[in-house]
Protein backbone atom coordinates (compact mmCIF):
# COMPACT_ATOMS: atom_id res chain seq x y z
CA UNK A 1 0.00 0.00 0.00
CA UNK A 2 1.31 3.21 -1.19
CA UNK A 3 2.13 5.50 2.03
CA UNK A 4 0.16 8.53 2.43
CA UNK A 5 1.91 11.89 3.29
CA UNK A 6 0.54 11.77 6.65
CA UNK A 7 1.99 8.78 7.46
CA UNK A 8 5.49 9.75 5.86
CA UNK A 9 5.54 12.52 8.44
CA UNK A 10 4.37 10.85 11.40
CA UNK A 11 7.70 7.84 10.46
CA UNK A 12 9.92 10.12 9.12
CA UNK A 13 9.60 13.75 10.84
CA UNK A 14 12.80 13.07 12.62
CA UNK A 15 14.87 11.85 10.07
CA UNK A 16 14.08 15.33 7.88
CA UNK A 17 15.55 16.94 10.91
CA UNK A 18 18.68 14.81 10.91
CA UNK A 19 19.20 15.41 7.61
CA UNK A 20 18.66 18.92 7.74
CA UNK A 21 20.94 19.32 10.78
CA UNK A 22 24.07 17.02 8.93
CA UNK A 23 23.73 19.35 5.95
CA UNK A 24 24.08 22.12 8.43
CA UNK A 25 26.92 20.51 10.29
CA UNK A 26 28.65 19.20 7.53
CA UNK A 27 28.16 22.21 4.64
CA UNK A 28 27.12 25.59 6.76
CA UNK A 29 28.92 25.53 10.04
CA UNK A 30 32.50 24.55 8.95
CA UNK A 31 32.05 27.94 6.67
CA UNK A 32 30.64 30.39 9.33
CA UNK A 33 33.02 33.40 9.48
CA UNK A 34 35.48 31.45 7.62
CA UNK A 35 34.64 32.04 4.18
CA UNK A 36 36.58 32.54 1.30
CA UNK A 37 36.62 35.39 -0.88
CA UNK A 38 36.70 32.50 -3.74
CA UNK A 39 33.14 30.99 -2.39
CA UNK A 40 31.26 34.35 -2.18
CA UNK A 41 29.69 35.04 -5.77
CA UNK A 42 26.99 37.41 -6.50
CA UNK A 43 23.69 36.16 -7.90
CA UNK A 44 21.71 39.25 -10.01
CA UNK A 45 23.57 41.92 -8.18
CA UNK A 46 25.71 43.16 -4.70
CA UNK A 47 22.63 42.34 -2.42
CA UNK A 48 22.28 39.29 -3.99
CA UNK A 49 24.87 36.67 -2.73
CA UNK A 50 25.03 33.01 -3.06
CA UNK A 51 28.67 31.10 -1.17
CA UNK A 52 29.84 27.46 -1.48
CA UNK A 53 27.48 26.60 1.55
CA UNK A 54 24.21 27.43 -0.07
CA UNK A 55 25.21 25.35 -3.49
CA UNK A 56 26.25 22.67 -1.43
CA UNK A 57 23.40 22.10 0.87
CA UNK A 58 20.71 22.46 -1.02
CA UNK A 59 22.53 19.52 -2.83
CA UNK A 60 22.99 17.50 -0.04
CA UNK A 61 19.75 18.34 1.25
CA UNK A 62 18.11 17.48 -2.20
CA UNK A 63 19.71 14.00 -2.76
CA UNK A 64 18.82 12.75 0.97
CA UNK A 65 15.38 14.09 1.05
CA UNK A 66 14.28 13.01 -2.52
CA UNK A 67 15.66 9.32 -1.48
CA UNK A 68 13.67 9.50 1.59
CA UNK A 69 10.36 10.47 0.10
CA UNK A 70 10.46 8.40 -3.38
CA UNK A 71 8.53 10.31 -6.11
CA UNK A 72 8.84 13.38 -4.18
CA UNK A 73 10.52 16.99 -6.46
CA UNK A 74 12.48 19.76 -5.06
CA UNK A 75 12.32 23.00 -5.27
CA UNK A 76 15.72 24.59 -4.44
CA UNK A 77 16.31 28.34 -4.45
CA UNK A 78 20.21 27.50 -5.89
CA UNK A 79 18.99 25.04 -8.63
CA UNK A 80 15.89 27.53 -9.47
CA UNK A 81 18.23 30.07 -10.05
CA UNK A 82 20.08 27.48 -12.47
CA UNK A 83 17.26 26.44 -14.08
CA UNK A 84 13.66 28.61 -13.86
CA UNK A 85 11.67 25.65 -14.79
CA UNK A 86 12.45 23.33 -11.84
CA UNK A 87 9.91 26.36 -10.00
CA UNK A 88 6.86 24.84 -11.63
CA UNK A 89 6.91 21.35 -9.68
CA UNK A 90 4.75 23.51 -7.45
CA UNK A 91 1.87 23.29 -9.98
CA UNK A 92 1.91 19.51 -10.35
CA UNK A 93 -0.01 16.91 -8.11
CA UNK A 94 4.03 15.23 -6.76
CA UNK A 95 5.12 16.22 -3.13
CA UNK A 96 7.71 19.22 -3.01
CA UNK A 97 10.19 20.02 -1.18
CA UNK A 98 11.05 23.54 -0.86
CA UNK A 99 14.41 24.20 0.24
CA UNK A 100 16.58 27.78 1.10
CA UNK A 101 19.71 26.55 2.09
CA UNK A 102 21.03 29.63 3.81
CA UNK A 103 18.03 32.04 4.33
CA UNK A 104 20.11 35.22 4.90
CA UNK A 105 22.62 35.21 3.00
CA UNK A 106 23.83 38.47 3.53
CA UNK A 107 24.18 37.45 7.08
CA UNK A 108 26.18 34.67 6.84
CA UNK A 109 28.46 36.16 4.99
CA UNK A 110 29.08 39.30 7.57
CA UNK A 111 29.43 36.82 10.01
CA UNK A 112 26.01 37.23 11.70
CA UNK A 113 24.72 34.59 13.44
CA UNK A 114 20.75 35.57 12.01
CA UNK A 115 20.61 32.81 9.28
CA UNK A 116 19.15 29.54 8.90
CA UNK A 117 17.73 26.63 6.62
CA UNK A 118 14.48 26.52 5.63
CA UNK A 119 12.74 22.99 4.68
CA UNK A 120 9.07 22.49 3.84
CA UNK A 121 7.43 19.70 2.53
CA UNK A 122 4.05 20.92 0.59
CA UNK A 123 1.62 19.07 -2.08
CA UNK A 124 -0.84 20.43 -4.64
CA UNK A 125 -0.17 24.14 -3.72
CA UNK A 126 -0.54 23.48 0.48
CA UNK A 127 2.23 23.23 2.83
CA UNK A 128 2.13 20.29 5.25
CA UNK A 129 5.11 20.64 7.10
CA UNK A 130 8.29 22.70 7.69
CA UNK A 131 11.13 22.92 9.77
CA UNK A 132 13.19 25.90 10.45
CA UNK A 133 16.48 25.52 11.71
CA UNK A 134 18.93 28.28 13.18
CA UNK A 135 22.49 26.34 13.16
CA UNK A 136 25.15 29.18 14.70
CA UNK A 137 21.72 29.14 18.18
CA UNK A 138 21.15 25.62 17.40
CA UNK A 139 17.44 26.44 17.54
CA UNK A 140 14.98 24.05 15.55
CA UNK A 141 11.41 24.81 14.88
CA UNK A 142 8.77 22.26 13.68
CA UNK A 143 5.25 23.05 12.26
CA UNK A 144 3.14 19.95 10.85
CA UNK A 145 -0.13 21.08 9.26
CA UNK A 146 -2.98 20.59 12.20
CA UNK A 147 -0.54 19.16 14.80
CA UNK A 148 0.90 22.92 15.91
CA UNK A 149 4.37 24.45 15.73
CA UNK A 150 7.11 23.80 18.47
CA UNK A 151 10.52 25.37 18.77
CA UNK A 152 13.00 22.83 20.22
CA UNK A 153 9.61 20.36 21.06
CA UNK A 154 8.52 23.29 23.05
CA UNK A 155 4.89 24.37 21.66
CA UNK A 156 4.41 27.80 19.76
CA UNK A 157 2.16 30.35 20.67
CA UNK A 158 1.85 33.45 18.85
CA UNK A 159 -0.77 35.09 20.67
CA UNK A 160 -1.78 38.96 20.12
CA UNK A 161 -0.17 42.25 20.35
CA UNK A 162 -0.91 44.01 23.40
CA UNK A 163 -3.16 46.65 23.34
CA UNK A 164 -2.11 50.10 22.82
CA UNK A 165 1.66 49.34 22.09
CA UNK A 166 2.81 50.17 18.41
CA UNK A 167 2.80 46.85 16.39
CA UNK A 168 6.42 45.72 15.72
CA UNK A 169 6.51 44.90 12.02
CA UNK A 170 10.00 43.79 9.53
CA UNK A 171 9.58 44.70 5.75
CA UNK A 172 11.21 43.79 2.87
CA UNK A 173 14.33 45.72 2.51
CA UNK A 174 14.39 48.25 0.21
CA UNK A 175 17.36 46.82 -1.96
CA UNK A 176 14.16 44.62 -2.95
CA UNK A 177 11.40 46.40 -3.93
CA UNK A 178 9.64 48.49 -6.92
CA UNK A 179 8.66 52.08 -6.62
CA UNK A 180 5.30 51.18 -6.05
CA UNK A 181 5.95 48.23 -3.42
CA UNK A 182 7.93 50.87 -1.52
CA UNK A 183 4.92 53.31 -2.09
CA UNK A 184 2.57 50.57 0.03
CA UNK A 185 5.55 49.94 2.39
CA UNK A 186 5.64 53.64 3.55
CA UNK A 187 1.85 53.03 4.67
CA UNK A 188 3.49 51.63 7.38
CA UNK A 189 5.28 54.65 8.59
CA UNK A 190 2.17 56.03 10.67
CA UNK A 191 0.88 55.99 14.09
CA UNK A 192 0.46 53.09 15.85
CA UNK A 193 2.89 50.77 13.26
CA UNK A 194 6.54 50.60 14.49
CA UNK A 195 8.34 49.05 10.93
CA UNK A 196 12.11 48.16 10.01
CA UNK A 197 13.69 46.35 7.15
CA UNK A 198 14.02 42.41 7.84
CA UNK A 199 16.96 40.26 8.28
CA UNK A 200 16.72 36.48 7.27
CA UNK A 201 12.59 36.05 6.53
CA UNK A 202 12.97 32.37 7.85
CA UNK A 203 13.98 33.93 11.66
CA UNK A 204 11.29 37.11 11.13
CA UNK A 205 8.64 34.35 10.97
CA UNK A 206 9.75 32.36 14.00
CA UNK A 207 9.70 35.66 15.75
CA UNK A 208 6.20 35.89 15.10
CA UNK A 209 5.59 32.72 15.71
CA UNK A 210 7.10 33.16 19.35
CA UNK A 211 5.48 36.47 19.40
CA UNK A 212 8.29 38.62 19.67
CA UNK A 213 7.36 40.21 16.62
CA UNK A 214 4.16 41.40 15.27
CA UNK A 215 3.96 41.23 12.05
CA UNK A 216 5.99 40.47 8.88
CA UNK A 217 5.19 42.18 5.42
CA UNK A 218 7.45 41.30 2.57
CA UNK A 219 7.07 42.66 -1.02
CA UNK A 220 8.84 38.85 -3.07
CA UNK A 221 7.18 35.63 -3.17
CA UNK A 222 9.85 33.53 -3.84
CA UNK A 223 8.33 30.01 -2.39
CA UNK A 224 11.57 29.11 -0.69
CA UNK A 225 11.63 32.25 1.94
CA UNK A 226 7.84 31.56 2.84
CA UNK A 227 6.63 28.26 2.59
CA UNK A 228 8.59 27.21 5.84
CA UNK A 229 7.41 30.68 7.97
CA UNK A 230 3.92 30.63 6.83
CA UNK A 231 3.13 27.50 8.12
CA UNK A 232 5.31 27.87 11.25
CA UNK A 233 3.29 31.01 11.51
CA UNK A 234 -0.13 29.78 11.32
CA UNK A 235 0.11 26.58 13.29
CA UNK A 236 1.01 29.16 16.28
CA UNK A 237 -2.13 30.46 15.59
CA UNK A 238 -1.32 33.54 13.45
CA UNK A 239 -2.26 34.46 10.19
CA UNK A 240 -1.27 35.86 6.66
CA UNK A 241 -2.77 37.83 3.94
CA UNK A 242 -2.26 39.45 0.51
CA UNK A 243 -3.50 42.90 -0.60
CA UNK A 244 -6.46 41.27 -2.07
CA UNK A 245 -7.54 39.63 1.42
CA UNK A 246 -6.48 36.35 0.49
CA UNK A 247 -4.03 34.10 1.95
CA UNK A 248 -0.40 33.64 1.00
CA UNK A 249 -0.08 30.74 -2.20
CA UNK A 250 3.84 29.33 -2.44
CA UNK A 251 1.96 28.13 -5.99
CA UNK A 252 2.32 32.29 -6.69
CA UNK A 253 0.22 34.75 -8.10
CA UNK A 254 -0.05 36.90 -4.80
CA UNK A 255 -1.26 40.55 -4.78
CA UNK A 256 2.09 42.26 -3.26
CA UNK A 257 2.96 42.85 -0.54
CA UNK A 258 1.62 40.43 1.83
CA UNK A 259 1.67 40.46 5.56
CA UNK A 260 1.99 37.58 8.05
CA UNK A 261 0.90 38.42 11.63
CA UNK A 262 0.20 37.16 15.12
CA UNK A 263 -3.71 36.63 14.41
CA UNK A 264 -5.61 37.72 12.35
CA UNK A 265 -6.72 40.97 13.46
CA UNK A 266 -3.16 42.57 13.17
CA UNK A 267 -2.85 40.79 10.06
CA UNK A 268 -6.13 42.63 8.66
CA UNK A 269 -4.51 45.62 9.70
CA UNK A 270 -1.82 45.91 7.94
CA UNK A 271 -2.69 44.14 5.25
CA UNK A 272 -5.33 47.52 4.96
CA UNK A 273 -2.78 49.67 5.28
CA UNK A 274 -0.96 48.44 2.66
CA UNK A 275 -3.89 47.68 -0.05
CA UNK A 276 -4.71 51.50 0.64
CA UNK A 277 -1.47 52.72 -0.04
CA UNK A 278 -1.75 50.43 -3.63
CA UNK A 279 -4.84 51.60 -4.84
CA UNK A 280 -4.55 55.78 -3.79
CA UNK A 281 -1.19 55.49 -5.78
CA UNK A 282 -2.75 53.96 -8.63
Amino acid sequence: MTETIDEFLARHSADVEEAVRKAAAAEILPRFRRLAEHEVDQKSGPHDLVTDADRLAERCLTDVLGALLPGSLVVGEEAVHANPATYDALQGDAPVWIIDPVDGTRQFVHGDDGFCTLVALAQRGTVLASWTYAPARDQLALAVRGQGAFLDGEPLSAGSPAPGRDLAVATSHPDFTTDEQKRALCALWTDGVAPRPCGSAGLEYLAVARGELDAVAFSWEAAWDHAAGLLLVEEAGGAHLTGTGESFRVTGGNALPFTAARDTATARRVATLLHTALHTAS
